[in-house]
C-alpha cells in the first residue's frame, strides 16, 4: 500500500522546479515569507507540500503504479 512517508522529504532528495507566479500573489507570497522571517521559496515549498497532502488525502492524487520500469 502506498503511504506519504514514502515520499518524505528526509527520505529522497529534493527536486527543483520553477514557478512562474502573477505579481501579485508573489507580493503577498514575499511579504508572508518576510513576516515569517523564511525565504519566499521556502515559504512556497512548504504550502505545495501541505497542498499536495491534503489533496492525497482526499484522493485527488492517483496512486503511483508499482514496479519501475526499465
Amino acid at each position: 500500500m502506498y503511504h506519504r512517508s514514502n515520499i518524505d522529504t528526509q527520505e529522497t532528495v529534493s527536486k527543483r522546479i520553477h514557478v512562474t507566479l502573477p505579481e501579485g500573489i508573489y507580493l503577498k507570497l514575499e511579504a508572508w515569507a518576510g513576516s515569517e522571517a523564511r525565504p519566499v521559496a521556502n515559504l512556497a515549498a512548504y504550502l505545495l507540500q501541505k497542498v499536495i497532502e491534503e489533496a492525497e488525502d482526499q484522493g485527488k492524487i492517483p496512486q503511483p503504479k508499482s514496479g519501475k520500469s526499465t
